[in-house]
């Protein structure tokens, strides 16, 4: 399986919340939705969820490399 760098798998996590959303119209997904989108500079709309994103992959990085010492 090829390897994503962090915005492939931030795009396909919104891909998969979008898909989600379609289904359920879920209030609470479509807000999260809209606070994910990218604008054209490469930000989000709101500034803080992609480095809440980063925040996850580093934790995810760092328990991945504790399981393997």
């Amino acid at each position: 399986m090829e390897k994503l760098t962090e915005k492939q798998a931030f795009e396909a996590m919104v891909l998969f919340l979008e898909g989600f959303y379609q289904r359920t119209q879920a209030d609470e997904i479509g807000g999260l939705l809209s606070d994910l989108l990218m604008a054209e500079n490469g930000t989000t709309a709101d500034p803080a969820a992609w480095q809440d994103w980063m925040d996850c992959v580093q934790r995810v990085l760092a328990a991945k490399q504790a399981v393997s010492k």
